[in-house]
This record gives structure tokens, C-alpha cells and sequence, in this order.
């Protein structure tokens, strides 16, 4: 199966996990809340879940966030969010420049990282990691990031955190609305997506 072919469908698919998990959500929201529980205990398991989905990067969050937005309401699972792919993101910039390659392998595809080598921004750098961040996986990114540039802690940490935080609270509200808006608002954030790549020079060959 062609490359694109296969993200195209796997992005197809955790969409739609995802508006299948706003639906069960939207309709379980007082049982998810007795299940786990939006207090400081639920606050941080759904934290360490988050940091965990970015350091093993083959996880996807995408499902989850709409029953933490049922479960903590959209505003705070969208700053939970944050919160975790923060510290995720850190975490991965530390195993990378402290440890490298042979422990790196154990966490994400070498293979995926290394169609990501060619594809780093070397231009408008700071930008273009930031425009990266509001499209690309935090998981994968922070990888490629931390191994195939030379990115100081403070310009990742600064544009990580300001990159994710349209992403977050994008998708923490789109998981409380009816399925008509979600795929309204997923097309037009595809489209937003589309053009953030072709911009930061992603879609090149």
C-alpha cells in the first residue's frame, strides 16, 4: 500500500474512534465521572496517560479526549492536554539527546522517524516548528525534532508549548458537539492542517 495511502487511512480511523468515543462520552458523561473521577486522582492519571501516549509514540491520544472533555469539561481536558504533551514532549528531548538511538528504538519506528529527517524545517525555524506543532503529532515531531536538529531546551520547550495549545483546545471542544459540527470542524481544521504543511515544507518529497 502506498505511504500516503496508509497515513490517509490511519488518520481516517482514529477520526473516526474519535467521534465514536464523543458520542459514548456524550452519552455516558455521569458514569464516566463516578468511573474515574475528575478529582485530583483522576487529574493525574489522565496526565500520566498523556505523557505515556507521547513517549510511546505509536499511542494515540485522539480517542481520549472526548471523555476528558465529558469528564473535566473541554476548557480543562484541553489544559490537561497541554499539561501532559508538555512533559511528554520534554521527556522525549532528554531520552533523545542524553541516550540516542539504540534506546530510542524500544519507543518509536526508526523508519518513521527517518521520512521525517529530510522534512525538518531549516528555514523560519522557530516558526515553522511552532506551525509544525499545530499540525504534526506531538509524539513523532518531538522525536524527529530532538534527533535531527540542533534545537536548544528552550526554543523546543517554548515553541512546543505554543505550537499544541490551538490543538488542544480545538479538539477538547470538538469532542462535546454533535457529529455535524465535528466533521465540519474537522474539515476545516484538515484543510488548516494542509496548508501548515505545505507551508513548513512537510509535504515535500
Amino acid at each position: 500500500m502506498n505511504p500516503k495511502t496508509k497515513s490517509f487511512l490511519g488518520a481516517l480511523f482514529i477520526i473516526f474512534l474519535f467521534i465514536i468515543s464523543s458520542y459514548f462520552a456524550r452519552q455516558n458523561a455521569e458514569f464516566l465521572k463516578n468511573l474515574i473521577g475528575n478529582d485530583f486522582i483522576g487529574v493525574l492519571f489522565y496526565i500520566l496517560i498523556t505523557i505515556i501516549a507521547v513517549v510511546i509514540a505509536p499511542i494515540s491520544m485522539m480517542p481520549l479526549i472526548p471523555i476528558a472533555s465529558s469528564i473535566f469539561g473541554w476548557f480543562y481536558a484541553a489544559v490537561l492536554n497541554i499539561v501532559g504533551w508538555t512533559i511528554g514532549s520534554f521527556i522525549v528531548f532528554l531520552i533523545c539527546r542524553k541516550l540516542g538511538i539504540p534506546l530510542i528504538r524500544r519507543f518509536v519506528s526508526l523508519e518513521k522517524l527517518y521520512k521525517f529527517e529530510s522534512r525538518v524545517p531549516e528555514k523560519n525555524f522557530f516558526v515553522s516548528v511552532v506551525l509544525l506543532r499545530m499540525a504534526v503529532p506531538v509524539d513523532i515531531l518531538s522525536y524527529a525534532l530532538s534527533i535531527f536538529t540542533k534545537i536548544d531546551f528552550k526554543t523546543y520547550a517554548l515553541a512546543t508549548i505554543i505550537g499544541i495549545m490551538p490543538f488542544a483546545f480545538v479538539w477538547s471542544y470538538l469532542g462535546t458537539v454533535p457529529v455535524i459540527y465535528q466533521i465540519t470542524g474537522i474539515t476545516i481544521v484538515s484543510i488548516i492542517v494542509a496548508i501548515i504543511l505545505e507551508f513548513s515544507g512537510m509535504n515535500k518529497k
